[in-house]
Parts: C-alpha cells; sequence; structure tokens
C-alpha cells in the first residue's frame, strides 16, 4: 500500500442503504423512460464532491495533469468543486484514494448517483420535493458555488442537484433503462460517451432532477464537470 501523504486527508462519507427504489421519470426527457424498479445494494459516497483542496495533494503527490481551468480564480478556490476534470481523470484519482487508504474507492454508478440524490424520498423531481428555489437561474455569467451550499438531502448529501455535472462509471445508453437488470445495474458494454448526473453552474437553470441524465466522453474537459467518489461496501450477483 502506498504510504498516505502528510496532506491527505481522506473525504467524508455517508453510507447509502442497501434496497429498492423507482429509477428514471416518465414526464421528464425521453432518456429517463421507463421508470422501473432498481435494488442497489449499500454503498458509501462522498458527502461532497471532491474539491480543488483535496485534488490539489493529488496533483502534488503523483504529478498527475492539472485539468485545464486549474489557474483560473473563477474556479481555483480551495472549497470549489475541481472542474475540467476529464473521466479518466477522475478514475485516476479513485484508484489513487484506493491505494493510499486500501479502500475500494471508484466511481458510483449511474443507479446509485440517482438513488442518493434522491435521499430517501420516492416520486420527487429534486431532492428537497418538486419546486425549483427561488434562485434557480445560472448561466454563462454566473459563478461556481463553493461545495456546501446546497443540501444535505435526506442520506446527508451535499450538492446532489447543484454545482457541476459529476461522472459515473458506466458507459451511456439513452434507451438502456428498456434492458437494465433490476439489481445493481452498470450500464452498457460498450459506448462512446460516458454517463454524468447533477447539475450545472453554467446551464440557464443550475439545478438538475433527481432523474436527470447527461453524458459526455470521457476524454472530455469542461469547466462544469466534476465528480465525486463512492465506496463498495457490499456487493451481490445481478
Amino acid at each position: 500500500m502506498v504510504s498516505p501523504s502528510d496532506d491527505f486527508i481522506e473525504p467524508k462519507t455517508v453510507v447509502i442503504p442497501g434496497g429498492e427504489f423507482l429509477m428514471g421519470s416518465e414526464t421528464g426527457a425521453a432518456n429517463e423512460a421507463p421508470v422501473h424498479c432498481v435494488w442497489i445494494d449499500s454503498f458509501a459516497l462522498t458527502a461532497l464532491p471532491i474539491t480543488n483542496r483535496e485534488y490539489l495533494v493529488f496533483v502534488q503527490t503523483t504529478g498527475h495533469r492539472p485539468p485545464p481551468f486549474w489557474d483560473s480564480p473563477r474556479f481555483g478556490h480551495p472549497d470549489q468543486p475541481v472542474v475540467g476534470s476529464s473521466w479518466y481523470d477522475a478514475i485516476a484519482y479513485c484508484e489513487w484514494i484506493r491505494g493510499l487508504t486500501g479502500k475500494p474507492f471508484r466511481l458510483p454508478t449511474e443507479a446509485e448517483r440517482e438513488k442518493a440524490a434522491r435521499g430517501g424520498i420516492e416520486g420527487q423531481d429534486y431532492p428537497w420535493g418538486n419546486e425549483l428555489p427561488a434562485d434557480f437561474l445560472g448561466g454563462r455569467n454566473s459563478s461556481l458555488p463553493l461545495v456546501g451550499t446546497e443540501g444535505p438531502n435526506g442520506y446527508g448529501l451535499f450538492n446532489m442537484s447543484e454545482g457541476v455535472h459529476e461522472w459515473c462509471l458506466d458507459a451511456y445508453d439513452a434507451e438502456y433503462y428498456e434492458i437494465s437488470p433490476r439489481r445493481n445495474p452498470e450500464g452498457p458494454k460498450n459506448s462512446s460517451r460516458r454517463v454524468a448526473r447533477g447539475g450545472s453552474w453554467r446551464h440557464r437553470v443550475r439545478f438538475a432532477r433527481c432523474a436527470a441524465r447527461s453524458s459526455l466522453a470521457p476524454e472530455k474537459q469542461f469547466s462544469d464537470f466534476g465528480f465525486r467518489c463512492a465506496l463498495t461496501i457490499e456487493r451481490t450477483e445481478n
């Protein structure tokens, strides 16, 4: 096992209990249907997106290339979520933290991310209910909020709807819900894109519904894409 850096602090995780939930939406975009019942084994998720403060230790320790917005004053606060990380960068971070801790850190699956966003409450559009807050507008001239500005939801997670799109482990298929297994779905086997979940500071409406899906090519690095880590607790066969 790699010796932890003196500056490394393991991110706080929240245990998401195993169980069934209704995934998707019949009133959202076409790729959110059909609504289907999914069983997710218990897992843990970092309470906050990975921040610049945490990512800096990774960059300094490993020599990994910083993201393209690293030196921008708009995105450089230590407590803003790191932005501009590709899916491959997010995977590399998870592998690094797994090596430091000996714990099975990874990116969350799309189904895990939606279950976590819902906070244990079925049938609501957002982690807090069905209505947008009064300050729902974003846009390219708005600013990226610090972590912790939205939430906590029912599981004690923050920024599950606002902030940055967060990379998920899965490959993306708009019609995957038609064939998704009931237990612990992990996405299609082949795709040129990867799933992302959560809202974007630069969208006109900066909050995302729990069921909203987005995707991007895994090598892309945008200023409204970040990630958080999941931690495997138990896993059963599909």
